[in-house]
């Protein structure tokens, strides 16, 4: 007999706003995340609206602190499924764009222009990594909007060494945010988004709400499943955040940042 699994507060109220909602509200609601792609590629023209949408993106001070690369060297995607946490989808990709954090450029500018600049810090490279993260994401909307499917690939945050030397990244530029694009697999399309969490356990009005200990179990109880709370989160504590990938991302992380830092 098939479990009929009930629709969470989330899932009803989105359902209801869907039916009203417009074209692009619906595409934000129904993309996913897609790792499978057909075997065509992106064809130029639509490369290029991708990616002047994404520098049509919002920007602190109009800076665009960031450079993306376009990844069409076969032999360099290959690289990059392996640094990236060996995920052979990403050599696979039509289409690989990576957004890095740049706060070289403009430190050039203004050595150009005989300003006396202060070095970049850790403040400018989180301003940064906010205008990359934006820019992406315009990326990945306009490519739903085509057809084109996308994943995020957050690897690119690790194996500092191989990455940086790989990619040529200078002092203070960063590779915040990489995506692999290309068109979805039917079973892709098809396959359900996950489930998000309930509004109340994301939104809190004006100021920050911390969760009680039901709270907290509240939240994760669809996603347990018929596991108990304990089982299911000491299972994704191991799997993602203890993990061997999480524990590298920290270092690589961390070794980036001492190019931003004054200490």
């Amino acid at each position: 007999m098939e479990i009929i699994k009930e629709k969470t507060p989330y899932e009803i109220e989105k359902e209801k706003l869907y039916e009203k909602a417009d074209k692009t509200i619906r595409e934000l609601f129904e993309r996913k995340s897609v790792r499978v792609f057909e075997e065509r590629p992106v064809s130029e023209e639509n490369k290029r609206q991708i990616l002047y949408a994404a520098m049509e993106a919002p920007t602190a001070g109009c800076q665009q602190l960031y450079t993306i690369l376009d990844i069409t060297d076969q032999e360099l995607k290959n690289k990059l499924s392996v640094t990236c946490d060996n995920q052979p989808f990403i050599a696979k990709a039509p289409l690989v764009l990576v957004f890095c954090a740049d706060c070289r450029k403009w430190q050039k500018a203004y050595l150009e222009a005989g300003c006396e600049p202060r070095k970049p810090g850790t403040g400018d490279l989180m301003l940064a990594v906010t205008d990359t993260a934006i820019a992406a994401q315009n990326a990945v909307t306009a490519a739903w909007s085509l057809g084109i499917g996308s994943c995020y690939i957050g690897d690119i945050m690790e194996q500092y060494e191989e990455n940086r030397k790989i990619l040529n990244l200078p002092k203070y530029v960063f590779p915040a945010v990489m995506v692999v694009f290309g068109y979805p697999v039917p079973q892709q399309r098809m396959r359900p988004k996950p489930v998000r969490f309930n509004l109340e356990d994301i939104v809190c009005e004006n100021t920050y709400r911390e969760k009680d200990s039901d709270s907290i179990r509240k939240m994760f109880s669809d996603r347990c499943g018929n596991q108990s709370y304990e089982e299911w989160v000491n299972k994704f504590c191991e799997r993602k955040y203890n993990s061997d990938f999480s524990r590298e991302m920290t270092r690589s992380v961390s070794r980036y940042i001492e190019h931003f830092s004054f200490l």
